[in-house]
């Protein structure tokens, strides 16, 4: 493996979708960095009075803009180059929003109230708002759930609820007007999600009532509605008596979906059909052959002072997964809680709710159970890399784990742990820490590892001849200052003839949360 060299980070340092850049907030201003020359290439310095605990800092989808929210203001900068600065104002009476967030173009920009009052689209383009009540997700760990974008066109589809009944309703991409509306067959929708060429849009009913998946047209005509694997085979008691959807997971080339539940059962549909492909199900007892790999993690405890990484040893007889033990007090968990596919859409890892620290790899190919992976804690992090197929990083809950990230690929001898603390300062075993792969095109993967004081990348690269995403070449400097007064006025750096300058953009968001409506004051400078 190769380390770049550590460099300042803060609790809100990313890495752009793209895998380019690396932007750090600090108090008053954002650094933002070249992956390749790991030099600054501009600062953007903040405004004076953006003061308050941070709830969002992101990038937008196409890595060109970051988004900075606190309580009563949100502020979008240009990046890489440019000289836009959008503002958007909420007023000291009201409720600092739950979840702000880019649309799916990076001058929309999608702020959610709390109680799920309304919905508001701000459009840095066209100057233009849009207000939607009732969306039914409001809270970050949960709005993500409740919409989703049309790849084909844009369109969004959202899922609001009034009066006790569900509504989606499909908006315009230029306005985000509603173009059709429909109340789906639903008691308690979950979540929706287009599928990857956009031709259907999936619908799934809560885990409390009964198994149940609509897959809707884009004009709101239903083309399929599953209720459960039928016919219920013999081993599948658990499947058919547990509780209902918990997760549904779209591969990226479109062609299946997988939908699990309550039960240690995992249903794989094939579309444009939507018919049952395959059932993969989570063995309580899982034996060795020459198609599936375990395994499992030593017990000797990481972090012991010398740096030593957790080891992996391959079983070679039957193992049992380590099944959560519950008191009388603790409700019964089970079942599927996470479903993945990979970018070729060929593994899926999925986590069972009473197993957290075991790890399962599917071949969809031939429905055959490629790998378990176990640990001795809980695992709270699985991403599949974006651009390389069939990798896995992993990482667990717990102090002793927090320098910790593990990377998994089936030729690999178990999964591979690389401990930060041995090439970082020691504080980062007591510190939030945050790891993700980089999206950069390069030879060897890498990814990205943070806290609140440091941060660098690592590339698995295993020989010095690979070629790293970082390299040693320097780059300018460009300084972006935007001035103090940023109450009604900005003062902007003029842009060169090769910049395509943008406006400054100040949006006052009513103050009246109850009643929305569309009363928006826009001042452009």
């Amino acid at each position: 493996m190769r380390f770049s060299k550590a460099l300042q980070s803060s609790p809100h340092c990313y890495p752009s979708p793209d895998g380019e850049l690396i932007a750090t907030l600090l108090p008053s201003s954002i650094v933002v960095r070249a992956v390749k020359s790991l030099d600054v290439l501009r600062t953007i310095k903040l405004p004076l009075d953006l003061t308050g605990g941070v709830s969002n800092f992101i990038w937008s989808p196409s890595s060109t803009r970051l988004l900075v929210a606190v309580a009563d203001q949100i502020h979008v900068f240009s990046a890489r180059d440019g000289n836009f600065h959008g503002t958007v104002r909420i007023p000291s009476s009201a409720t600092k929003p739950t979840f702000v967030d880019f649309g799916v173009t990076d001058h929309e920009v999608y702020i959610w109230s709390p109680f799920g009052i309304k919905l508001t689209i701000i459009n840095f383009e066209s100057s233009k708002a849009v207000e939607i009540a009732n969306p039914k997700f409001y809270n970050a760990a949960s709005a993500t759930k409740g919409y989703s974008f049309r790849a084909s066109s844009h369109h969004l589809a959202l899922l609001t609820r009034s009066s006790g009944k569900d509504m989606i309703s499909i908006h315009s991409p230029e306005t985000r007007d509603i173009e059709r509306s429909w109340y789906p067959d639903t008691i308690d929708a979950q979540g929706l999600a287009w599928t990857p060429d956009g031709r259907w849009l999936v619908v799934w009913e809560s885990s409390a009532q009964a198994p149940r998946v609509l897959f809707y047209t884009s004009d709101g005509h239903i083309f399929k509605d599953w209720r459960g694997p039928l016919p219920y085979e013999s081993q599948d008691m658990g499947l058919q008596y547990s509780a209902g959807v918990k997760v549904v997971a779209l591969s990226p080339d479109g062609r299946r979906v997988a939908i699990a539940n309550g039960s240690t059962c995992t249903c794989i549909l094939n579309t444009p059909s939507m018919v049952e492909a395959m059932r993969l199900r989570h063995p309580q007892v899982v034996q060795p052959k020459d198609t599936l790999q375990i395994w499992q993690e030593k017990n000797t405890f990481p972090n012991t002072g010398s740096f030593s990484s957790p080891e992996f040893v391959k079983a070679t007889q039957m193992v049992t997964p380590e099944w959560t033990a519950l008191n009388s007090l603790q409700e019964p968990v089970s079942g599927c809680n996470f479903a993945k596919f990979d970018c070729s859409s060929s593994l899926l890892a999925t986590r069972l709710e009473d197993a957290p620290g075991t790890i399962w790899i599917w071949d969809i190919s031939s429905s055959d159970l490629r790998a378990v992976l176990m640990y001795h804690s809980n695992v709270t992090k699985l991403e599949w890399h974006p651009m390389q197929p069939e990798l896995l990083l992993m990482r667990c809950e717990g102090d002793s784990y927090g320098s910790l990230v593990f990377a998994w690929d089936p030729l690999s001898h178990g999964p591979r742990s690389v401990d930060l603390a041995a090439h970082r300062l020691a504080s980062a075993t007591n510190s939030k820490t945050y790891a993700t792969w980089l999206g950069a095109t390069s030879e060897s993967p890498a990814f990205f590892f943070s806290d609140s004081t440091t941060c660098m990348m690592v590339s698995l690269a295993d020989s010095d001849g690979e070629i790293l995403p970082w390299r040693g070449a320097s780059a300018p400097i460009n300084t972006i200052s935007h001035g103090d007064d940023m109450g009604m006025q900005s003062s902007l750096r003029p842009a060169s003839p090769s910049e395509d300058a943008e406006d400054s953009i100040l949006i006052d968001i009513d103050d009246d949360t109850s009643e929305p409506d569309d009363t928006f004051q826009f001042i452009t400078h």
